[in-house]
């Protein structure tokens, strides 16, 4: 595949959704121990489904994964519009397209199911894990890519919310 392949793969996130997406280096992409923390304290929905802590990726885990590939897909998105449907969307077109190792990962918890069945998931083509969940720092990874996010101080600010698939 050429690049101009892979860049009609950002093009077709923003008609899914998106307000942006871009191919990015995979090295762009970073992970810290103190992610998994957040989500382990500070979030109510900590270990009741398969998309977050500890059922998903450690830190290092991810770090290790995301060292497999040269570049991703950071989708971008405001609002209600959903990073982790384009992701699960998008990555299955990815994948029949020949880029064969294409894995996504979505934004926030997964709300799929009211309860989540811990031992199989009932929706495994819409489930994904949110990059958080896996350890990946999305303030430095949205930043060091040119893309706006801050700490929200209160309901009225805009939201940037980003998914991200795995390419190559």
């Amino acid at each position: 595949m050429n690049e101009v392949d892979i860049e009609s793969f950002a093009r077709r996130a923003c008609d899914l959704g998106a307000v942006e997406a871009r191919i990015i280096g995979a090295k762009s992409i970073f992970t810290a121990a103190w992610v998994r923390m957040k989500c382990q304290f500070g979030c109510g929905r900590y270990s009741t489904s398969r998309c977050c802590p500890p059922y998903t990726p450690t830190p290092s885990e991810m770090q290790e994964i995301i060292g497999c590939y040269s570049r991703a897909l950071l989708i971008h998105c405001r609002g209600e519009a959903s990073p982790t449907r384009i992701v699960t969307e998008l990555e299955r077109e990815i994948f029949l397209a020949g880029f064969y190792k294409a894995l996504g990962l979505g934004a926030g918890p997964c709300r799929l199911c009211e309860k989540c069945n811990l031992k199989r998931c009932i929706e495994p083509d819409k489930a994904r894990p949110s990059m958080e969940a896996c350890g990946i720092d999305v303030y430095a990874t949205a930043r060091a890519n040119g893309y706006p996010i801050q700490v929200l101080k209160d309901r009225s600010s805009e939201v940037n919310r980003y998914g991200l698939i795995l390419v190559d």
